[in-house]
């Protein structure tokens, strides 16, 4: 039997190269990093991050929170059907069509799942492959779906508490005045790939407790599903790992929530359709409430009169080896107070060899920086400020 096991599990992993899932996601990691690439230019000149970024973290992040998921939903004896699989997939394509990451949310993507299952399990189809599909759909165990969608919630929310504030990139907007106003934008895209017990015909068990959920028989097949968990927030009245931590302990908080009610369904039916809908609606009002409350709130990445606010940092630049970070304050270089780009520069050119800031931190403390500048290197930092617009709206310096 565990020689069964560990040969179906290879074969789930040899089933993910075959899911289209798994090349959308890749394909759409890359279309995101193009689109935030084209951003940049436009508003600084200059890319922070290369075209490959999203798809770098697309896949590392999200094997963890996969095998968590799968031991808790393997460990419940949770069966999806093929048909069911079929239907995620159609979902995913349909609500990643706008190109915005937040639809990828499995928030989204289960529930319309969970409630498309309802409505087309009561279609009349016996004949061909659609009549499978809704065969399957027929005799799917709706509060497994229902745990699913729970434990991928809460998934989601343990990724952006810990990684949705990492790597966020800079964009330049126009407040009502009219002013130059930064901004931190975090688009994330997970692959989190999900065994799933499938009905088929290799597993079998022998005790009476498990699986908890049956689909018309007891022999199963093991699949390696790539779900997607998309992000995206915009962030202007605070530094974003601040307000991105709130909306992920929101969104995990939703996940427990969900999986509760779920858990709950396996003895009331109906609290399925309740977690389902909890976390259709209460998914996007936590995204809402994040877009009132940013907009309420004063610009945090504005001109400031002590110094020149760093919006970004670009990678392996001067600035990214000495340390200086997304919303603390240039106040002097090389001994020179300066409150514009254009002062900026002309006090870097005072020793093209060697460097020295006074900056101010986010409590508002002095540390000191100095380093050497080497040949090759950015000649200019590789800082991106916030200016006044007047000649150097958008250089990187």
């Amino acid at each position: 039997m565990v020689e069964a096991w560990l040969l179906e599990f290879l074969v789930g992993i040899g089933r993910l190269f075959l899911h289209p899932l798994f090349y959308l996601l890749i394909g759409f990691a890359v279309l995101f990093g193009f689109l935030r690439v084209k951003r940049e230019r436009r508003a600084f000149h200059i890319r922070v991050y290369d075209i490959f970024h999203e798809l770098r973290t697309l896949l590392p992040n999200g094997l963890v929170a996969g095998l968590l998921v799968s031991i808790v939903t393997i460990g419940a004896g949770v069966v999806i059907p093929f048909g069911t699989i079929v239907l995620i997939v159609a979902v995913t394509i349909l609500v990643s069509l706008p190109l915005k990451a937040r639809l990828l949310s499995p928030a989204y993507i289960l529930g319309l799942t969970f409630f498309g299952t309802i409505f087309l399990s009561t279609l009349s189809i016996n004949d061909g492959f659609m009549g499978s599909i809704v065969a399957d759909l027929k005799a799917t165990n709706l509060p497994a779906v229902a745990i699913l969608l729970g434990m991928l919630v809460l998934a989601e929310g343990i990724l952006i508490l810990k990684r949705g504030h990492i790597g966020t990139s800079p964009d330049l907007l126009k407040s009502k005045r009219g002013l130059p106003v930064g901004a931190q934008i975090s688009q994330k895209l997970w692959m989190v790939p999900v065994f799933l017990l499938i009905p088929g015909d290799v597993l079998t068990t022998q005790y009476e407790w498990w699986p908890v959920f049956t689909v018309s028989g007891e022999s199963y097949s093991l699949v390696l599903v790539p779900f997607g968990i998309g992000f995206y927030q915009k962030v202007t009245s605070m530094l974003p790992a601040k307000s991105i931590r709130v909306v992920g302990q929101r969104v995990i908080f939703l996940g427990v929530l969900v999986t509760g009610l779920a858990i709950a369904s396996i003895w009331y039916p109906v609290t399925a359709i309740i977690a389902a809908s909890f976390a259709l609606v209460f998914r996007e009002l936590i995204s809402l409430q994040h877009r009132i409350l940013d907009d309420s709130g004063s610009f945090f990445f504005s001109k400031r009169n002590q110094g020149l606010l760093v919006l970004g940092i670009i990678p392996k630049s001067p600035a990214d080896k000495m340390q200086i970070s997304v919303g603390e304050t240039i106040a002097k270089v090389n001994g020179v107070q300066v409150k514009t780009v254009y002062e900026f520069y002309q006090a870097l050119q005072k020793n093209r060899a060697f460097c020295k800031l006074d900056v101010l931190d986010v409590n508002n403390e002095v540390r000191y920086v100095q380093r050497a500048l080497y040949d090759g290197e950015h000649h200019e930092l590789g800082i991106l400020f916030v200016d006044d617009g007047k000649g150097w709206k958008g250089q990187a310096v």
